[in-house]
Order: C-alpha cells, then structure tokens, then sequence
C-alpha cells in the first residue's frame, strides 16, 4: 500500500485535532480567566532507504535517503498571557494582575484557577460559580496568620469588633483670653472602658488672672485639677496635659488668642464593641471588615500560587487546573510578595483568545485539512491504475 495513503490519513487526523483546538478557544472567547491553546505538529518516524556514506579516497560521501511517514501531534500548549480586564464593580470579583492562580478546594481535592467570579455562601464561605471555596490565611483579632496553614476565607457574619478602653484624649482650639475673670466654658467628651461601657469625660476651663484653672472630672471619683498659662504669641505656657482616671488630656494644641471660642476636645481614641456592617478586598488579598464602631480590621487574606511550568497543569473543566508532575509543586504565598500578582478588586479577568488568530487557524487547519485529502484521492487514483493493469 502506497506510504502516501496513510501520510494523508495523519494530515488529516492531526488538521482535525487542530480545529478541535481552534473550536474550542472560539467557544469560550467570553469565558472568564479562560486560557487560549495551541496546536503544535511534529513529524512522525521516517524510513530509510539509504544509509549515509561518509566520504573515502576517491570518492565523496552520500546523504542518507529517508521518507516521511506522516505528521502528528505533538502536544496542545496553553498560552498563559493576560487577559483583558472587564470591570464589574462587584468587591467579590477579583483579577489577578501578573502571575498566580487563585487556591479553591473542592472537598479535599485542591484545584487552581484564574477565573475570578467569587461570592459568599449562606456560610460566609468566600465560594467559585460552581462551590469551590477559596482558600487563604485566618486572621486572629485583627492580625493575619501567613505562615499557617490555609484555610477557608470566611467572612463572619456575627463578628464584633472589641472595645478599646480610652487611654488618651486631645484638646484643640482657642481659649479666649477677653474672656471676663471666673467665667467658666465647659467641654465633653464620651470615653470608654475596656467593656465599652461609655462615661462623659468633663473639662471646665475657669479664667483666672494668670490663666485658666482646669477641672476634670468622668463622674467617678474626686475631679482633677489643674492650671494653665499662655505666652505672649498664644501657645501654651504650662499645664499642656492631665490625668483623669486613667484617661491622659493632652492640651499642647490650645491656644490663648482673644475674641475667639474654639476649644473642644477633638479626639479620644477608646471606642465600643462594634457589629460587621461590611467589608472590602485589597490588593494585597487583605478582607477587611468594617464595623460599626468605626474599626477596620482584617479578616483574612486570599492565597496565590505560582508555578514553575504553568503549562504543565492539568486542566479540570469549569476553569480549573491540577498540578502534575511536570507542573512543579505549587508556591503559595500572598499577593503582591515577590513573584506573585496583586489583586483588582471589582474586575474580572477575560479569556485572552484572540478572536482574528483563531479565524486565521480555522483557515490555516481547513487547508491543510483539504491538502490531505487530495493527497488520499491521488494515491488512490494511483492505486486503481495499478488494478486495471491486469484486465
């Protein structure tokens, strides 16, 4: 039978491999963090017909003489180039910009992905379209654990912020100096304990000849009194700061000018449990709650992984990848850190198949799928010449 025959056959074997490829980006040319796929053909084994001669006294050498036996293929590479960026302006929609996949697990097979199209579940599991959940470091009172083990990123619906007992208060503004001798300008503030429990914190500002006399008092115990004085240019002279139960008031910002009231304690830095009220993803993969109280404070934080040969994965279907033996074991890490991309929050990353290529392969494959076929036709034309010899 003519080697000819069975070449075409290859061809076309290995062409419709190609459009298989080629469809397959075609189709998923809106799906998101998809991959594009290459087809690469090499040629099969050749049969000598004439061994290589090398060259003697008197005569030159010869080059070996060798027939194709078809092509195949090779392999199916992945092209890992970024995507473009479509903007959603949902937090839970993530994009990795540069290298890295997200972590998902599914029960306890561990698969990777750069489809970014997150949300949570009824268990504040931060979940795929299809239930996988994302993997990443727990975070303890605020503080992120990346050097344990990964975990689901949670976010906890019944989280409270804890209550922070005040320690510190600041006094700001203009204590008019025309103000007439013993009249009295009161300012409050509310504090916390450690509880959260709130307490007014009084200041009664009493002119004097010299000054101002200060009383402080939170309604427990006796009041703290004290004594201020202003230089010539209005800044404080003396009794910038005092005590009361536990609760240190700085007063170096006040000023002494006259026909101004200004003075106020501006700021206090204890506060009270607060309740979730919403959250917010950064770049770096931090999940950060937002509470009522006013805090913010971390969550969590989203996993990458890279590897050493993407194209070694394995894909899983619905956007997935496993890692193989010649992928390399996966790196996990944050993002951000060195070798890693950050994150864009409230974009996602689409497929980055480049629709005018693709077009330009399904031509490419249907010629030389045509091209075959004329070699299979013609061998058989060849074929039945050699049959009608004998009549």
């Amino acid at each position: 039978m003519l080697r000819s025959l069975y070449s075409g056959i290859s061809g076309l074997r290995s062409h419709q491999q190609m459009l298989d490829v080629t469809g397959n980006n075609i189709a998923n040319v809106n799906t998101v963090g998809f991959k594009s796929s290459t087809t690469v053909f090499q040629d099969t084994l050749s049969q000598m017909t004439q061994g290589a001669g090398g060259p003697q006294t008197g005569i030159g050498g010869t080059n070996p003489a060798q027939i194709g036996l078809g092509v195949q293929v090779a392999g199916v590479s992945t092209n890992f180039a970024q995507g473009s960026a479509q903007a959603t302006g949902k937090a839970t929609d993530l994009m990795i910009s540069g290298d890295g996949f997200f972590v998902t697990r599914l029960g306890n097979d561990t698969v990777y992905s750069r489809a970014g199209a997150f949300d949570f579940d009824a268990n504040g599991r931060l979940v795929t379209a299809d239930g996988k959940i994302v993997q990443g470091y727990s975070a303890t009172n605020g503080v992120v654990n990346e050097g344990g083990e990964l975990s689901d990123i949670r976010l906890p619906l019944d989280a409270a912020a804890p209550a922070t007992a005040t320690t510190a208060a600041t006094v700001s503004g203009n204590l008019p100096s025309d103000t007439p001798l013993n009249q009295t300008l009161n300012r409050d503030v509310t504090v916390y304990d450690q509880n959260g429990t709130k307490r007014t914190l009084s200041l009664a500002y009493t002119r004097t000849a010299d000054g101002w006399n200060v009383s402080g008092s939170d309604g427990t115990g006796n009041p703290v009194r004290g004594a201020i004085t202003f230089a010539a240019d209005g800044s404080i002279a003396s009794g910038s700061a005092m005590t009361v139960n536990g609760v240190r008031v700085d007063m170096t910002q006040l000023t002494g000018f006259a026909g101004l009231t200004t003075a106020s304690i501006s700021s206090q830095n204890g506060r009270e449990a607060g309740a979730l009220q919403g959250y917010s993803i950064s770049k770096d993969g931090t999940v950060t709650g937002t509470f009522s109280n006013g805090a913010s404070l971390a969550l969590g934080r989203i996993a990458l992984a890279t590897f050493a040969n993407p194209a070694g994965l394995e894909k899983t279907g619905a956007s997935g990848y496993r890692a193989t033996a010649n992928s390399g074991q996966p790196a996990v890490g944050t993002p951000g850190s060195a070798g890693v991309g950050s994150l864009a929050s409230g974009t996602l990353e689409m497929s980055n198949v480049d629709l005018s290529q693709e077009f330009t392969n399904l031509i490419v494959a249907q010629r030389g799928f045509q091209a075959n076929a004329r070699i299979i036709t013609t061998s058989d034309e060849v074929l039945q010449e050699l049959t009608n010899l004998k009549r």
